[in-house]
């Protein structure tokens, strides 16, 4: 569950606690499409830097959204895909791509 935050009485500010930031959104986005290794992930997200990714990935895994899977292998390989609650926000993340675009187009 939520590691070391308060579960706020409103809904809408626990979900904002979970995925309230840009970063964390954006890697939600992209793990949406599958499993992904940080690599990958780090290539997709312009302007993150290595620290800030491992920090946000491993919010999201304390916080029961996304699996990591470690491979004994040389060199080292970790995976990280979206688990059932993770891919719960799916529709969010459709409203939210969908209200951006409506967004964007009304303003040119």
């Amino acid at each position: 569950m939520i590691s070391n935050k308060k579960i706020l009485d409103c809904p809408v500010a626990t979900t904002i606690n979970l995925i309230g930031n840009k970063w964390k959104l954006l890697i939600i986005r992209d793990l949406l499409g599958g499993t992904k290794r940080f690599g990958e992930l780090r290539k997709s997200l312009t302007g993150i830097s290595q620290r800030v990714l491992t920090e946000n990935l491993r919010d999201l895994e304390k916080d029961g959204l996304l699996n990591r899977k470690v491979f004994a292998e040389v060199p080292p390989r970790v995976e990280y895909s979206l688990n059932q609650t993770g891919l719960s926000l799916q529709p969010i993340i459709i409203s939210m791509a969908e209200w951006g675009t409506k967004y964007k187009n009304d303003r040119l």
